[in-house]
């Protein structure tokens, strides 16, 4: 396989959402697709029990407003994501909640991970910073400054 054909970097999210989701995240989703700066490797939709289980679920109509939501998404699994993955969601998801795990090419970076390799460069860690971590630093910067 060339460099020009690997991935970006994979990333995967999980999140929760409200019994009555509104949809506006879908749309956000399909964009970021549209605009060439990720792709959709998995996508899958869980509920974690009361007793701490998490079960696939099929949605098809999220925001309950009697369209069908989720048919770009229909089909969309590379296999990276297995049913051993939805059971470590398990701790993420709020008992008696539902979430979205999503699995994902960070397209935007393939050909800068590609230049990296071509020159002997690893990409050795990567990673998210909580949003309450971003907003106390520099809340806490503000307050020193």
């Amino acid at each position: 396989m060339t460099d020009t054909q690997l991935p970006g970097p994979i990333s995967y999210l999980i999140v929760e959402f409200p019994n009555e989701p509104t949809g506006e995240a879908l749309a956000e989703l399909v964009e970021l697709v549209d605009r060439g700066l990720i792709n959709i490797l998995d996508l899958a939709f869980v509920t974690r029990g009361e007793d701490g289980s998490v079960v696939a679920i099929d949605v098809s109509d999220i925001d309950g407003d009697g369209t069908l939501d989720l048919t770009i998404f229909e089909g969309v699994s590379s296999g990276l994501l297995d049913a051993s993955d939805l059971a470590d969601s398990a701790p993420a998801i709020a008992p008696g909640k539902s979430a979205a795990i999503l699995i994902f090419e960070n397209a935007w970076a393939a050909k800068f991970t590609a230049a990296l390799r071509r020159n002997d460069v690893e990409l050795v860690a990567a990673g998210y910073i909580p949003l309450a971590d971003i907003v106390a630093s520099l809340e806490a910067a503000e307050a020193a400054g």
